[in-house]
């Protein structure tokens, strides 16, 4: 399952000459990362709530292509490449939709933790539902 979720470029996001700052690409992974999620049927914050577990990014690996520029739409395409019990590794794209020109792609790593930053296991709702949707 890969899941796309559309934003705009907002005037905040880029320098003087319109051209988006490299670090929004990974707020704009974290975008599609939490839609993807929601998209599975669960909820990021609920996970956190109900059941002291968190998933706390390990690595992140951005490549750029080209830049996202002011009022540009942007699809972000985000899909689960690998999970285990207590490891989560996403995958993103980061096209533009007039040309649908791929403009970044990377990926992230996330550890699965409790409330103290250590090591657990996923608990088993939320384990399946993205087991159901990884992409090879």
């Amino acid at each position: 399952m890969v899941h796309e979720t559309r934003i705009r470029v907002r005037y905040a996001e880029t320098d003087q000459m319109g051209v988006a700052y490299h670090s929004n690409f990974l707020i704009w992974f974290e975008v599609g990362r939490v839609e993807l999620m929601r998209a599975i049927g669960f909820n990021y914050k609920d996970m956190e709530q109900r059941e002291g577990c968190y998933i706390a990014v390990a690595e992140a690996r951005c490549r750029y292509k080209m830049p996202a520029r002011y009022d540009e739409e942007l699809i972000v395409r985000t899909w689960v490449r690998n999970v285990r019990a207590s490891l989560v590794h996403f995958a993103y794209e980061v096209l533009n939709t007039a040309g649908n020109a791929l403009l970044a792609e990377g990926e992230t790593i996330h550890i699965v933790t409790d409330s103290g930053m250590q090591r657990r296991s996923m608990p088993e709702p939320y384990l399946a539902a993205l087991e159901k949707s990884r992409s090879e």
